[in-house]
């Protein structure tokens, strides 16, 4: 065997080697990709498998925005404060009854906030401001139902409390793309009704007494 012909022999070798290693790279990277893809499917949006908010498969923790913590902090606050109706005793004999505790600031900025939101804007992107306000507030309406039985209560009168809220304020609206100019409404005006409904025991009831521990 001449020596040309070795030299042939090794370049095939050679060539089939470097052939068989190009096929392995190129399944490697296939199957790469292919889990890549599996994983950044099975954890779209940064939720992995756990139930709190994360960078995928490996657990790392994201920042929130204080936006949703506070959302949820005013949500209790509004459930704690105004959205229960309390149960009070019987009304007294020698005239009507008549409501006497009028919605506070906080509930009809609440309301408010609910009805025509400025928050949870955007910073030097898009903000909304609220400045200069004035409430005032009017009752409507105020009446009391005949007695009724009520699941859970009782016999027990139900007193509606409408309230017409007119809130008077200045809104300034901040735009900063794609072209920043600033809207300013010093005269904005918004209406809001609020509801204060309570009950009344009715009969020889009880009062409730906090049970001793």
């Amino acid at each position: 065997m001449t020596s040309k012909t070795k030299r042939q022999q090794e370049h095939a070798a050679s060539n089939a080697a470097r052939s068989e290693a190009s096929v392995f790279s190129s399944l490697a990277r296939k199957v790469t990709l292919a889990t890549m893809a599996c994983v950044a499917v099975s954890t779209t949006g940064c939720l992995g498998f756990t139930d709190n908010y994360n960078l995928g498969f490996l657990g790392f923790p994201i920042p929130v925005s204080p936006y949703y913590q506070h959302k949820a902090e005013e949500d209790f606050w509004r459930h704690e404060r105004y959205d229960r109706v309390p149960i009070l005793g019987p009304t007294t004999s020698g005239g009507p009854p008549v409501a006497l505790d009028p919605p506070s600031d906080d509930e009809v900025m609440l309301a408010l906030e609910k009805a025509r939101p400025v928050e949870g804007g955007i910073p030097l992107i898009y903000e909304k401001q609220r400045n200069d306000v004035r409430i005032i507030k009017e009752k409507i309406a105020d009446y009391v139902d005949p007695p009724r039985f009520y699941p859970l209560i009782g016999p027990a009168q139900l007193h509606h409390a409408h309230y017409k809220c007119s809130i008077f304020f200045e809104e300034k609206t901040i735009i900063g793309y794609p072209v920043p100019h600033t809207l300013h409404d010093r005269e904005a005006v918004e209406v809001v009704y609020i509801d204060h409904n309570h009950m009344h025991m009715v009969g020889d009831v009880e009062p409730y007494t906090t049970p001793s521990l």
